[in-house]
């Protein structure tokens, strides 16, 4: 008994533990999906952090995209800020948050039209090119950028 207790403290004292989980990677482009209820077209769109495209009315921004690799349980989370801008009305904010991959309906956006989720954050060692499918109509476009993301606390 002595022996296993004095085993556990020198282990314990070097520093053997259970291996840590895997760190959050910063991604520079977040995937996501769309829905139109109305026409009940789908398609997705790639946002890169720090800029904002168009969805018909809506203005989506991507503050922020973080992925979590293997060992610990893949997940990719954005946070959005979406923005509705119909013409002669003043903006309305739609969502503001985080919203998860592999939870959709944890965060997610209420608007009368459309349905947005992450599908995935990505980043450039992705070997994954092309199947971003934008609406025929241009109605998913990249919109101006404006001063940068805002910091999140």
């Amino acid at each position: 008994m002595r022996t296993l207790v004095a085993l556990v403290t020198v282990l314990g004292g070097i520093g053997i533990a259970a291996p840590a989980g895997a760190e959050d990677i910063q991604a520079q482009t977040a995937r996501l999906g769309w829905l139109d209820k109305i026409t009940a077209r789908i398609g997705e769109v790639r946002v890169d952090v720090g800029t904002a495209t168009r969805l018909g009315v809506l203005s989506i921004t991507v503050r922020s995209c973080v992925r979590r690799v293997p060992p610990d349980d893949p997940e990719s989370a954005a946070y959005l800020d979406i923005t509705e801008l119909a013409e002669g009305e003043p903006a309305r904010d739609v969502f503001h948050g985080w919203m998860f991959a592999s939870s959709p309906a944890l965060s997610a956006m209420d608007h009368s039209v459309y349905d947005v989720w992450v599908l995935r954050c990505e980043i450039p060692s992705d070997a994954e090119t092309g199947g971003t499918e934008v609406p025929d109509d241009g109605s998913a476009t990249p919109a101006p950028s404006d001063s940068g993301p805002a910091p999140l606390d």
